[in-house]
């Protein structure tokens, strides 16, 4: 039986362009720093012609993991940019890869800039913006992330942590376009803290966050976050 992190291959085409968007905001933080490296521009490339039709999903499925050593040996905020490249290269063989590439994009411009607090809101209010219907449509058939274990969005790494907050928000949004995003983050402690919503305006907390906290503490006692 097909996961349900899967989605079909009209919809894993879909949303690959979405997601090729949301890692190429970002590719600049890691060609600042790894300029004579192609790899993540690469991915996003594929990514983009894979979105079009383009490109066999067997293949990409079998290339997946090509550019992954981009996000060695570089600083936080170049990793996370990197694997935004990489999830989105991901997508020919999960379509939540999508969500995981929208999150590091997020979480690189968010440990870009340190000293601005809204930087991860800025970026995620722009992928919102950002999406089509039919991609919003065919990002709605996605589990909540922590809640279902037949893919990347399961208990984990992109369950947890920054990670994991930047998804709850995202599929919050996905299902309330009037969905208020927090108004501040902290990135600090190796960036495992979740967002900080302002006082005077509260969000709502996005469908299951009491299991992804769950997953977060589980998964924090038995795996560092990246």
């Amino acid at each position: 039986m097909r996961s349900p992190q899967t989605l079909s291959e009209a919809d894993r085409r879909l949303v690959a362009g979405w997601a090729a968007d949301c890692a190429e905001r970002v590719l600049a933080v890691f060609e600042a720093e790894a300029p004579t490296d192609p790899r993540p521009r690469d991915a996003i490339a594929r990514t983009r012609a894979f979105a079009r039709g383009e490109l066999d999903v067997a293949q990409e499925i079998r290339r997946r993991f090509v550019g992954g050593g981009a996000a060695r040996d570089v600083s936080a905020p170049a990793a996370a940019a990197a694997r935004a490249a990489g999830q989105a290269a991901s997508i020919p063989h999960m379509g939540a890869h999508a969500l995981g590439a929208a999150a590091y994009a997020a979480k690189a411009a968010g440990l870009a800039a340190p000293d601005r607090p809204t930087a991860i809101s800025e970026e995620l209010r722009w992928q919102l913006r950002r999406m089509s219907a039919a991609t919003r449509d065919a990002l709605r058939k996605l589990p909540p992330v922590g809640e279902n274990s037949s893919g990347p969005l399961g208990p984990g790494l992109l369950a947890s942590g920054l990670l994991g907050a930047i998804i709850h928000e995202i599929q919050a949004g996905l299902a309330d376009p009037d969905h208020s995003l927090p108004s501040a983050w902290q990135t600090a402690r190796r960036d495992a803290a979740a967002s900080v919503r302002s006082p005077t305006k509260p969000g709502p907390a996005p469908a299951g966050a009491a299991t992804s906290r769950r997953a977060r503490r589980s998964a924090s006692r038995g795996r560092g976050i990246r």
